[in-house]
């Protein structure tokens, strides 16, 4: 294999080498060792990531098999890379995140007794999904897709002693295996149609059945549409999209560093870049983009109001990341592939430095999570305080920085789309920005502002152990041992391998999206990456059209509605629980139905524990009972023994050892036999 073809197996592998080093020696080399290890390993990933970048840009690509698994008739089963400029700029987001995320554990998980494993977990993590991105084929697409669900599941159960930890990893890996299933219908599709898994054949032969019907019985799809949508439904549950979002905020119990992964740059993007690389497919269905993006929609807007009751610091932004990628989903369901992969980039970057910032305020809180028992933090965590606020400032999309270009031409797309339901998705992610900054800054002011609540959380925290309050703030990232500040004590900025990390995030949270929103969005950066059918669907070439450069978007920015909607959602917010703080209790005590309905997320658990959960087991006991039991035991089982002892019975009396019984029964049967011969002649 050539030079580049050594750096494209050395970006996956470094990473899965580094896992398997900490999880098998991690013990004989010792804490310091092993993160060392793990870390040169991901740093030689992002490294080498960089260098094919400068490659892809000069105009290399590739697309071919590196191990052939198996051959099956006429289909060959193979491992594969498709190096492009869509998987390039994949590589280096989360190859970059997860260093970040990698050097920040170090702090954060000093005191844990599974250092050593964590940090194979998070390696491993990271392989899982450079290789999900770098396929070239459905085969390979489906193993990393269920490898980050696999490490996903042993990451968020990582302190597997706690009850609450246990439900949040089944639950993720139960919700995520309904996706999986219709992800792995969708292939299958994809086989029997096209007798071949190879992206490039795929889309090379698709037109060749843009009208036949998906030989599915009883319906009469068309089998791109049909392919479309089974393929959605699996990114609807890795990436937690309507109604299989359920897992996501309790994968909260899971420690900050993972949860900071899994959101920003792993498993949930991997739905979105998933339907971006099908873009030749999607672009032959509307129906299937229309179907995109209601769902997308969907999820924007009414996850993003669950975010305004949390209480706990990491609920808020994971229910942030619900709402934004619902906002990518939404630019999928628009033809903006573009516009998605730019906003899961930007988003990667001020995500993970909101995660990891929460994670800061979490140590110096001594493992409280519950922002009402907090605030005033500014003085004490200057840096903690300061990227906080510069990735809150790019969640809401506020212009110069990177979330506002990429949050604003989500909403220009859709608004420009003709498609069914872009009417109802153009109004949920206008609402949302409102919405989005409403929650954001009502966390940023609780925290960082306001009263200080210290004692009290030291207090409420030996008052109780927190088993489970109703505002669902029982989310801790350590052991109970944990309480929160004694009341002479005073929180402080945590160490450089914390707070590092931040600063580095802090800036591709500031400049990135002014610098790349041009080449991404309006320039050929994904030609050949990603394809848009202009004649059906115009809406980014009347986008083009649209833009001038990135200052002018800037500028008109600042008089736009969602600029608006953003400042009217963070002065509300600043009334609410700075200024007037009695406010949101009278609200709450006068629309108490709806926060009931909120608090419990729409129900969606209860039903599902109901239904699902409960209807299962009730199955299974009936299933216990009757079946097993009953059919099984009582008379396939024990039947049969029954029906042969009573045979056996009967003929022990016929065996009486005299010889004119013997003759007698003879001459019965040839006399039954040839009455039975006379009746069929």
């Amino acid at each position: 294999m050539s030079t580049m073809g050594n750096l494209y197996l050395l970006v996956p592998l470094a990473p899965l080498v580094g896992a398997i080093i900490a999880g098998l020696f991690g013990k004989l080399l010792g804490r310091t060792w092993t993160h060392r290890t793990t870390i040169l390993l991901v740093a030689t990933s992002f490294v080498a990531s960089l260098v094919i970048f400068q490659d892809v840009m000069a105009g290399h690509t590739f697309n071919g098999t590196v191990y052939q698994w198996m051959i099956s008739g006429d289909t060959r089963f193979e491992v594969g890379f498709l190096i492009d400029r869509l998987t390039v700029m994949m590589m280096l987001v989360v190859t970059f995140v997860s260093l970040m995320v990698h050097i920040y554990t170090i702090g954060y998980m000093s005191e844990d007794a599974g250092y050593q494993r964590f940090f194979s977990y998070i390696s491993l993590f990271t392989f899982s999904m450079l290789m999900l991105v770098m396929a070239n084929n459905f085969l390979q697409l489906f193993f990393g897709w269920e490898a980050v669900g696999l490490v996903s599941y042993l990451l968020i159960g990582f302190w597997y002693t706690r009850p609450t930890a246990i439900y949040a990893n089944m639950k993720a890996f139960l919700v995520n295996r309904v996706g999986d299933f219709g992800f792995l219908l969708g292939i299958g599709l994809v086989l029997m149609v096209f007798g071949t898994l190879d992206y490039a054949a795929v889309f090379a032969s698709s037109h060749l059945y843009a009208n036949d019907i998906a030989p599915i019985p009883g319906v009469s799809w068309n089998v791109i549409s049909a392919i479309c949508i089974l393929l959605f439904i699996g990114a609807m549950g890795k990436s937690a999209q309507f109604p299989l979002h359920v897992w996501l905020p309790d994968s909260m119990e899971g420690p900050t560093p993972i949860s900071a992964l899994i959101h920003a740059a792993t498993m949930v993007t991997a739905g979105i870049f998933m339907v971006a690389r099908m873009s030749p497919l999607f672009e032959m269905s509307d129906t299937a983009l229309s179907f995109v993006m209601v769902i997308g929609a969907i999820t924007a807007l009414f996850m993003g109001f669950l975010g305004i009751i949390q209480n706990d610091i990491k609920r808020v932004v994971a229910y942030s990341t619900l709402s934004q990628l619902g906002y990518m989903t939404v630019a999928l369901g628009a033809s903006a592939y573009s516009v998605a992969i730019f906003h899961l980039m930007t988003h990667a970057f001020f995500k993970a430095l909101l995660f990891l910032a929460a994670g800061s305020v979490i140590i110096a809180m001594h493992h409280i999570q519950d922002i009402r028992q907090m605030g005033g933090l500014r003085k004490y965590m200057p840096i903690t305080w300061f990227t906080f606020l510069i990735g809150s400032l790019a969640l809401i999309g506020t212009p110069f920085l990177s979330g506002f270009y990429s949050k604003d031409s989500i909403i220009e797309a859709v608004a420009l789309s003709h498609l069914p339901g872009s009417g109802f998705a153009y109004f949920a992610v206008m609402a949302g920005v409102f919405v989005t900054a409403f929650y954001s800054f009502r966390l940023y002011f609780l925290v960082f502002h306001g009263e200080e609540h210290f004692g009290k959380a030291h207090s409420a925290a030996h008052g109780s152990k927190k088993t489970h309050q109703d505002d669902h703030a029982d989310t801790h990232d350590a052991h109970d041992d944990h309480h929160g500040l004694a009341p002479d004590q005073k929180p402080h900025e945590t160490s450089w391998v914390v707070w590092m990390p931040l600063v580095l995030l802090a800036i591709p949270s500031m400049v990135i999206g002014y610098l790349a929103v041009e080449p991404m969005l309006f320039g050929d950066y994904f030609k050949g990456a990603i394809y848009i059918n202009h004649e059906l669907h115009p809406s980014m070439e009347e986008l083009k059209h649209e833009f001038h450069s990135a200052w002018a978007m800037t500028i008109h920015g600042l008089s736009s509605l969602p600029f608006w909607l953003a400042v009217a959602g963070v002065a509300l917010a600043w009334v609410f629980y700075l200024k007037v703080p009695r406010y949101p209790e009278a609200i709450k005590q006068k629309f108490n139905f709806i926060y009931s309905v909120l608090d419990n997320k729409y129900y969606f658990d209860r039903f599902n524990d109901w239904f699902f959960a409960s209807g299962a087991r009730k199955a299974s006991r009936c299933l216990w009972k009757f079946g097993d039991i009953k059919l099984i035991d009582g008379l396939m089982v024990n039947g049969t023994s029954r029906l042969v002892g009573m045979f056996s019975n009967v003929l022990r009396r016929i065996q009486t050892g005299y010889i004119y019984h013997y003759a007698f029964s003879m001459i019965i049967g040839v006399f039954l036999l040839l009455t039975l011969r006379t009746w069929f002649e």
